[in-house]
This record gives C-alpha cells, structure tokens and sequence, in this order.
C-alpha cells in the first residue's frame, strides 16, 4: 500500500491540475500559452502539475477586493457642491 501511495498522490494531483488549467481563462494563464500548460501537465510527473499551481495561472487572494471609491464627505461631492 506504501508504494502506491505516491502514485494515488500524483495521479490526484495531476487530474486536479488538468482541470483547472482546462477550465481556467486564457487571459488569466500565465508564462507560457494554455496549450503547453496541458503538455506540462500530462507530461510532467509531479514537476508539470506543481509549476501549474504555483506559477500557472493570476491567483486572486481572498477577501482582498479593491475598495469602491466615492465621496467622503459633502465636501467632496461633486452633485452636493453643484447644489451650492
């Protein structure tokens, strides 16, 4: 069972990394096109798949949306400073 384990590993992660490449964007693929993303992935054992996620595709970090900007207060508001 021990020396199936790693293969079990690799295979999950190589499945999981295909995946996502598929289903990733192009314009979110990073270094080199989609296409030879996939290649990377099926050829590559372990080192294919970890390149994906590591350096692959923009990852966006959670909880880290840009603020909307607006007035903060009536002074900087130009409908309010119209008014006046």
């Amino acid at each position: 069972m021990l020396r199936v384990l790693p293969v079990l590993i690799g295979l999950a992660l190589a499945v999981y990394a295909l995946v996502d490449c598929i289903q990733t964007p192009e314009e979110e693929v990073r270094g080199i096109p989609k296409i030879f993303w996939i290649v990377l992935i099926v050829i590559g054992t372990f080192v294919g798949p970890i390149a994906w996620l590591i350096a692959g595709k923009e990852r966006k970090l959670p909880g880290r949306r840009p603020r909307p900007r607006g007035p903060l207060g009536p002074d900087d508001d130009p409908d309010f400073l119209r008014g006046i």
